[in-house]
């Protein structure tokens, strides 16, 4: 049985103290049958980890270097020591807004294993993509070339998350059927890839304008082992009652 989890994305909100507020909000009211993740800003992932217990904190980005001249980034080498679990790689954002390819996720999902962060790979298409009839492709060619020579040990540390990009912030959301589809291809790839003892033991999201109302469906299906979720999981309350209908 693949364990589910809600991972929250803040992207680039919360100060120090909302942040803090947040925790402090949601202490006791986790499901322990659930991963419940956030993804906070870099700047306040220590202050975080602190003041953790049944919450697990993960970062947004990192750098494939373990140093260097690369002004503005954060390495692995830093996530390990700030004692953070997880990092989300390859976001569409981070696609769209800082060129980042396949092959630069590749080396970052690399570089995460080497130093026991657990990624969480995010692929999806967009709008002209699904229309087009061509999203097995897409996600085909986002899998196979982001894994290309990642030797996964532990399957239950490496999570894929699909994301159409046409329901990221948008209030559309991908049909339960929809993102079913999605999450089973993208388990056959991975599949192919790995074979199936470790293809079913690794946990597949769905993210694109999930909240409270569409929540129970999407993770009624069977391929979809939780939610990565944006401005849902700024609230405390609604993060909680995501978490818990994961626990369903």
């Amino acid at each position: 049985m693949r364990k589910p989890m809600l991972a929250g994305n803040w992207k680039m909100n919360k100060t120090r103290d909302e942040a803090i507020s947040f925790i402090l909000a949601v202490e006791g009211k986790l499901p322990d049958s659930v991963d419940c993740v956030v993804c906070a800003p870099a700047i306040i992932l220590r202050d975080l980890v602190k003041r953790r217990t049944t919450l697990q904190i993960g970062a947004q980005n990192m750098n494939q270097n373990d140093s260097g001249a690369y002004t503005g980034e954060i390495s692995p080498v830093m996530l390990r020591d700030t004692e953070v679990e997880y990092v989300i790689l390859g976001h569409s954002e981070r696609r769209a807004y800082y060129n980042e390819t396949n092959e630069s996720v590749n080396a970052k999902i690399k570089k995460a294993l080497e130093f026991d962060l657990k990624p969480i790979v995010c692929v999806g298409e967009v709008l002209e993509e699904r229309e087009a009839g061509s999203t097995n492709a897409v996600l085909k060619e986002q899998i196979t070339k982001g894994f290309d020579g990642v030797k996964i040990s532990n399957p239950e540390n490496v999570i894929v998350a699909y994301e159409p990009v046409w329901a990221i912030g948008t209030g559309k959301s991908a049909t339960s059927e929809m993102a079913e589809d999605a999450c089973s291809y993208i388990r056959s790839v991975l599949k192919d890839m790995y074979g199936e003892a470790i293809s079913n033991n690794i946990r597949i999201l769905y993210g694109g304008s999930v909240n409270t109302k569409n929540v129970n469906e999407l993770m009624s299906m069977p391929n979809i082992d939780g939610g990565l979720v944006g401005g849902a999981s700024l609230k405390a309350d609604s993060f909680v009652e995501l978490c818990n209908a994961c626990a369903k």
